[in-house]
């Protein structure tokens, strides 16, 4: 951490003005929405004028934020559930890679135009001084050029930016050392660019070449590489290095959700001071299926000396409680992470980013089994940086879970680059920071001037 320069929030130069007006977005989806929740609340806490555009399933969501809110009136709402109703076709496409450039088309790259013609709208009642969206929102590089204001996005993923250092973002695969591995990486990322996802990349540029935009990446690079400012969440310990990072890229540290301030005794069960070891594990809200992460831990260690926490989302939690009546098994829809984590020893994850960051502030190893939706590329830094054991599938047995735990448990190095990380992280000051960079990114635009004066710096 030696690069990076240290100061204290009351350096800070740039202030809020009463009423400075920001408009939040995101992809309608759990994972891209939940982790801007706590920066617009912070946000709107020091006097700016905060206001949300997205899907109407987090309407409620945000009003109960005292934030307004803009349902999509052009935007098209996305479905997991009904997606292959909704977009005819898929259904009948064979191939993974197939189906990976029908989703990319029309989840991100064609709902572009339709976000720009909403936010286009929202402008003319309310002139935004800075758009803040998910780093997948597909409109950020047309409202910046449209609207000629700046747009900052969240990483709440993995930097998915295109680098000569690595292999194309999606495959999963670490850095290579050799000098056969490299060109391995530079002979994929040919490939991803001109085969494996021509398709999606033609639709991209087609697209963006109406607005008069340039494009040579993927479209998930070009988003990072046309946003104005990146706050991405985590911090260097937990990227591949990278000769060519961007230099608009600022690591935040963990910027987590919001989370209402305690008004009832924190979730607790006397097991939990019952057992030496006790195991978290969660698939999310978003995964509805019990029987891939859940069922096969809760079977692994039924009648065994861990105590296991499983928390359903509100998904098959009667269900599983049914087959798992076991005295060391707590089965509950939700249970808050911040209450119970001090008390584990391990989790037990498919990977999602904000639960994973979540765990590294607990200082906890992980096992994690998840493919789908990007989880593998966080999955692969967890084993990379020997965080925890990646068991490389969606599908886990119980067998495969009982033996990732076990190693990562007998194996104190998992522990010790846990703790590295976590002490990482506790380096940041992810709201105060990420204020100081929307605020100077403001002041900039204000005046005509870029800022680069604070590249690489850790907020306390």
């Amino acid at each position: 951490m030696e690069q990076f320069k240290r100061f204290n929030s009351k350096d800070i130069i740039a202030q809020a003005k009463p009423g400075q007006k920001i408009l939040f977005a995101n992809v309608p989806a759990d994972g891209h929405f939940n982790p801007l929740t706590g920066l617009a609340v912070h946000l709107k806490h020091i006097g700016c004028d905060v206001r949300w555009y997205g899907g109407k399933q987090y309407a409620d969501k945000v009003r109960s934020l005292d934030i307004p809110y803009y349902n999509f009136v052009k935007g098209v709402e996305i479905n997991p559930e009904t997606f292959e109703q909704d977009f005819p076709g898929r259904d009948k496409i064979k191939s993974v890679i197939g189906k990976l450039n029908f989703d990319i088309i029309n989840v991100f790259i064609l709902r572009g135009p339709e976000y720009l013609e909403d936010i286009k709208e929202i402008h003319k009642s309310f002139p935004f001084d800075v758009m803040i969206a998910d780093s997948l929102f597909s409109a950020i590089p047309l409202v910046k050029k449209e609207l000629d204001v700046p747009v900052i996005s969240v990483g709440v993923v993995p930097l998915p930016e295109v680098s000569k250092d690595l292999a194309p973002y999606g495959l999963a695969l670490t850095p290579a050392a050799s000098f056969f591995g490299r060109r391995k990486q530079d002979f994929l990322r040919f490939m991803a660019d001109k085969v494996l996802f021509r398709k999606a990349n033609k639709v991209m540029r087609q697209v963006l070449s109406r607005y008069g935009i340039a494009a040579n990446d993927n479209v998930f690079s070009l988003l990072i590489k046309q946003s104005t400012l990146v706050l991405q969440i985590g911090s260097p310990g937990f990227e591949y290095k990278r000769s060519d990072l961007g230099s608009n890229i600022r690591f935040v540290g963990p910027l987590l959700p919001y989370s209402k301030p305690k008004q009832q005794a924190p979730w607790f069960d006397k097991r939990l001071e019952q057992y030496k070891k006790v195991l978290l594990v969660t698939q999310g809200t978003v995964e509805k299926d019990v029987n891939k992460l859940l069922a096969p831990t809760l079977e692994a260690f039924k009648d065994s000396n861990y105590l296991v926490i499983a928390t359903t989302g509100g998904s098959g939690t009667a269900e599983l409680r049914e087959r798992f009546p076991h005295q060391n098994l707590i089965i509950e829809d939700f249970i808050p992470f911040n209450d119970v984590m001090p008390y584990c020893s391990l989790y037990i994850t498919n990977g999602g980013y904000g639960g994973v960051m979540l765990g590294i502030s607990h200082g906890l190893p992980m096992v994690v089994a998840g493919v789908h939706e990007g989880k593998n590329e966080i999955n692969a830094r967890i084993g990379y940086f020997k965080l925890g054991a990646n068991l490389k599938t969606e599908l886990p047995t119980a067998a495969q879970i009982k033996a990732g735990v076990e190693t990562v448990l007998a194996d104190k190095e998992y522990k010790k680059s846990v703790m590295r990380l976590k002490q990482e992280l506790s380096l940041y000051n992810p709201l105060q920071l990420s204020e100081r960079y929307i605020l100077e990114v403001i002041a900039s635009a204000s005046t005509g001037k870029a800022s680069n004066s604070f590249k690489a710096e850790v907020l306390n």
